[in-house]
């Protein structure tokens, strides 16, 4: 494994303090593509609580989490191992989800209690923190401050921004074995939040261009904490940015030793309106709306997919 430097970026003091968290922001998203934030305007304590109403609803019986099912037409609801293959490892990923937007179903209260209360309060704290980033991100770009809330305005209904809670079983047998194999993120921006002790996240180098599936053979571990989040470039803000921001790869592995522990982790992605058009200021890339670029990755995805299966 390569050690590197994941920066720690302090958001305290936001306003006063913008153009030097901007300068960092930008640094950071250039050449590590990973950063955490600190300071960030979410307690430990609802971190946790978020956590809590995650591990209570992976609890219930699989009839019960059932009852929100998985539409893979807008991609919301319970998804259970199979939904997920990777082309790096020719493998499903050994996890279970709830993709949640705020206008797609939701678990019922009665099951998880203050489910809805406690999460729609999550998010909206992850919105305000993602705004604050993203605009940093505009200004560095020279877009209007503004572009890319407009662009991701969750209360818009066309909007593809989502909340996942993950949980990847313990497992007696998972030595070197991928609960989530090597992968970039499609959206723009992704917000994870982990518990502490709850390891297996790896990073990789960035790539030369947002459409290259090249990944560099070196990952880093990067220890879980709770509080801190870890912030990821995706692939759409590194096309926006003309490949100045850099999407990088990443996976969770199990141990290398001994039992794998349940892990749970809360992933916030900032994916957009789909009907917004995307296009970098240099305009690198001919302009696409959002809905384009998501169906263009997918099926791009789909055809590595094929090509991983023909090879085996």
């Amino acid at each position: 494994m390569t050690e590197r430097l994941v920066p720690m970026i302090s958001l305290a003091d936001f306003d006063k303090r913008k153009s030097d968290i901007t300068k960092q922001l930008v640094d950071a998203a250039e050449h590590a593509g990973f950063f955490t934030l600190v300071d960030h305007g979410i307690t430990k304590k609802e971190i946790e609580s978020q956590f809590s109403i995650s591990r209570q609803f992976f609890a219930l019986p699989a009839d019960v989490k059932g009852k929100t099912p998985h539409d893979p037409q807008t991609n919301n609801g319970w998804e259970y191992k199979a939904c997920q293959f990777r082309p790096s490892t020719g493998t499903y990923d050994e996890k279970e989800s709830l993709w949640l937007m705020s206008n797609s179903d939701w678990p019922d209260d009665e099951d998880v209690p203050h489910f809805r209360e406690t999460t729609d309060a999550f998010m909206s704290k992850c919105r305000a923190i993602s705004d604050n980033v993203l605009s940093c991100f505009a200004i560095a770009l020279g877009f209007p401050e503004n572009h890319f809330q407009i662009a991701n305005d969750p209360a818009q209904p066309d909007c593809l921004t989502q909340l996942r809670l993950i949980h990847y079983p313990a497992s007696e047998n998972a030595v070197g074995t991928w609960r989530a194999g090597s992968h970039t993120d499609i959206g723009c921006l992704t917000l994870l939040f982990q518990r502490e002790g709850e390891d297996g996240l790896e990073i990789c180098p960035g790539r030369e261009s947002h459409s290259s599936f090249a990944m560099g053979d070196e990952f880093t571990p990067l220890p879980a904490h709770t509080g801190p989040i870890v912030v990821n470039i995706g692939d759409m803000l590194m096309a926006w940015s003309d490949d100045r921001l850099k999407s990088n790869f990443h996976r969770v592995r199990a141990k290398e030793v001994g039992k794998s522990p349940s892990r749970y982790s809360i992933a916030y992605f900032n994916q957009c309106r789909r009907d917004f058009v995307l296009q970098g200021p240099l305009k690198k890339y001919p302009p696409v709306t959002v809905g384009q670029y998501f169906n263009e990755a997918v099926e791009m995805g789909f055809a590595r997919q094929q090509q991983v299966a023909a090879a085996t």
